[in-house]
Formats: C-alpha cells, structure tokens, sequence
C-alpha cells in the first residue's frame, strides 16, 4: 500500500510545472509561528540581556531556541516558559448573559549570552557626526 502511495506521489510531482517541483524542498516552518516581543532590558556589567515573548502554548523551548538563533542569529543562553489561561469574562446583554474566554496563551523568558551587549556607545555612532556637520555646512 504505502509503495503505491508514493509511487502515485511521485506521478503527481512529475506532472507539475517544473518551477514548481523546485520550490517543494525549500518550505520554510518556524516563520509561521509568531513571537511577539513584550519586553526587553539591555545587559549590564552584572546582568545579561533578556527578553519577554508571547507565544503560541503549543511552541517548546527548543523551538524558540531554534527560531531565535536560526532566523535571528540571536545567542540565546537559557530559555523559560510559562503558561497563561485566558481571560474569562461575562457579557450581560438585555436578554442573555454570554459567557466568553480569552485564548490561552505562553510566555517565553529569554536570557541571551554574553556575546549580545551593549558596546556603550549610545547616542555617538562612528560617522553620524561627521555627516551632519557636512549637512549644515
């Protein structure tokens, strides 16, 4: 049975445009799952840099390791997750009390390694100053 699956498998990719038989092998997974930044703090001299995320409760550590280094190139140190229940909430209409909830949700916590630190620049950035004198001039 599974031989003739993937006999009639490659029957069908033989009968596609070829532009398109190229582009199977290159599907990208971890972009459809979203990471939305809440907070950040920047690394001190005792302290790294770390960062809060929203994320979908399905996504594990390694996956946000994985889609923080890969896509990013981010160097993450440690990563900690916590799980949120939704809101629930009660809607009192004229005739009907409609009880709704929130989604679930999961936060993930992100310490990044020594390697991503502020260089203490600041407000100097090489060339910036030289370019606005040439502007006023």
């Amino acid at each position: 049975m599974f031989a003739t699956i993937r006999l009639l498998s490659n029957t069908v990719t033989s009968l596609l445009p070829k532009q398109q038989r190229i582009n199977q092998g290159y599907k990208m997974w971890m972009p459809s799952l979203p990471l939305v930044l809440l907070t950040a703090t920047h690394a001190t001299p005792s302290n790294p840099a770390t960062a809060q995320f929203r994320i979908l409760p399905k996504m594990t550590k390694h996956e946000v390791r994985e889609y923080l280094t890969k896509i990013y190139d981010l160097p993450v140190k440690e990563v900690r997750t916590q799980n949120y229940l939704g809101k629930r909430m009660r809607i009192i209409g004229k005739r009907h009390i409609v009880y709704a909830k929130r989604p679930d949700y999961k936060k993930a916590f992100v310490v990044f390694g020594s390697e991503l630190a502020d260089v203490g620049l600041g407000g100097e950035v090489p060339g910036l100053q030289q370019q606005r004198d040439e502007d006023d001039e």
